[in-house]
């Protein structure tokens, strides 16, 4: 890890008092970065951010699926309540309220420049016209979507946009390292490398603690260390631009991901490496720098709040988030006490909800499902869990209880333990308050697809 000084910027851009905002964001993600810890993946760019910015180590997504963490992510709602309750492409057709805002078009109010290159996942729109009616972006090139081209055409992009005397909002988004199909693959698999990636084990293959140690599993996780090292040299061509360019020192630089890593009990599910991200954030100008770390729990409803205070505006009563400003200024900050996380679609029904605190996690099952829905998107799965998933045990259980302390890979089920009773009792109580105040259509019963409602109406007009 990183551990120099931080870097001298300076600003030589318009005179406005408002800082420019970047947010990078890539796919499937978690806390996969060398800054976190992980000392097999080769992510130099992206731990010089952090040794120059500062460093969130326990920030966690609402949902660890695409569409709806994005949808929570640029609009400070929780996905229950802004409608992205699933995927937001072809038939699954789940898609922002009309009256959700997003941080492109609130910014735009602001009187920022704004534009969109790359990944969105957030919204049903689709072509870069509808998208920028849709959330706010004067511009918008949303047709690429690998981290190559997106970076560089983010570089080219930012010429245009520190001109002029208005500052700027850039939103970029990476593919990988998400899984996709290559030539090279495996009948059955879909790995990480498609056709234009190569694997990476020169720093060794780390198997996380909640997967089973074998030979596939290090094939599979030295395609995803390569992946993630070819993300981070994308994020670093952004990054030296704005150095280049002069932008660094007035730019607030935010790096995040959706969620947790696409391998089994993590992307698709409750625990921790499912809701688990990277959270790095710079702003020389403003201070925060000097490679701090934060270890207070940070929802990603929370950062929509944070950045509208940073320029000097609020984010309303219907935001969900709470804005951490104070702890980026140096300032008391009252601590989170909980983050809560939540699951209803994805490739099919899995309702889930969760409240975590410091000390433990309890999830709620609404469906007999499978124990953990699998993110591998094959036939065949190179990693598996530790966990027993054959048998009964493949299905959830109503509740589930986790001493995270003890028990940081949340391996032992403690609901029917009659020492946590109370905190059974507690936790559910607050997961059930939090549920009901927010208006959760599951307190009222099970959540209908878009596509149950078009293939009805297909029926009816047959």
């Amino acid at each position: 890890m990183p551990q120099s000084g931080p870097a001298r910027h300076e600003s030589t851009l318009h005179d406005s008092s408002r800082p420019n905002v970047v947010v990078m964001h890539c796919h499937d993600l978690g806390r996969f970065l060398g800054c976190y810890g992980n000392e097999t993946v080769a992510t130099p760019h992206l731990d010089a951010l952090a040794a120059d910015g500062v460093r969130f180590d326990r920030s966690f997504t609402t949902a660890p699926q695409c569409s709806p963490s994005r949808a929570s992510l640029f609009t400070g709602r929780y996905p229950h309540v802004n409608g992205v309750l699933g995927l937001t492409h072809q038939d699954f057709a789940w898609d922002l309220h009309p009256g959700e805002r997003h941080l492109g078009g609130l910014l735009r109010d602001q009187g920022y420049r704004t534009a969109l290159i790359g990944v969105q996942h957030e919204s049903r729109a689709r072509t870069d016209e509808e998208l920028a009616a849709r959330l706010g972006f004067d511009h918008v090139d949303a047709g690429m979507t690998r981290a190559e081209p997106v970076s560089k055409a983010a570089v080219d992009h930012l010429g245009q946009l520190v001109e002029g005397d208005r500052p700027f909002y850039l939103q970029v988004g990476f593919l990988e390292p998400h899984r996709m199909p290559g030539d090279r693959d495996e009948p059955g698999v879909m790995g990480f490398l498609g056709n234009h990636l190569e694997p990476d084990d020169s720093l060794g293959v780390a198997i996380p603690a909640y997967l089973q140690d074998t030979p596939s599993a290090r094939t599979e996780l030295a395609e995803l260390q390569g992946a993630v090292r070819h993300m981070d040299e994308a994020a670093g061509r952004v990054l030296a631009e704005l150095d280049r360019l002069g932008a660094t020192g007035n730019t607030i630089m935010v790096f995040t991901t959706d969620h947790g890593l696409a391998l089994p009990r993590a992307k698709c599910s409750l625990y921790d490496p499912g809701l688990e991200t990277a959270l790095i954030i710079r702003y020389p100008d403003g201070g925060w720098t000097g490679g701090q770390v934060h270890d207070a729990l940070v929802s990603h409803v929370d950062l929509l709040p944070t950045l509208l205070a940073a320029v000097g505006s609020a984010a309303g009563d219907e935001v969900h988030g709470r804005s951490f400003l104070p702890l980026l200024n140096g300032e008391e900050h009252p601590r989170r006490q909980e983050i809560f996380g939540e699951m209803t679609y994805h490739d099919y029904y899995d309702p889930r909800r969760c409240i975590r605190t410091e000390r433990h996690k309890l999830i709620a099952n609404f469906s007999s499902a499978p124990a953990f829905m699998d993110p591998s998107q094959g036939w065949m799965r190179r990693c598996r869990p530790k966990v027993q998933t054959e048998g009964p045990a493949s299905y959830h259980p109503s509740l589930e209880l986790y001493d995270l302390a003890a028990d940081p890979a949340e391996l032992t089920n403690l609901v029917g333990d009659p020492d946590h009773a109370g905190v059974v009792a507690e936790l559910s109580a607050k997961l059930a308050e939090w549920m009901t105040r927010t208006k959760d259509p599951l307190v009222d019963g099970a959540v209908t697809s878009p596509l149950h409602s078009k293939t009805m109406n297909a029926l009816l007009r047959a």
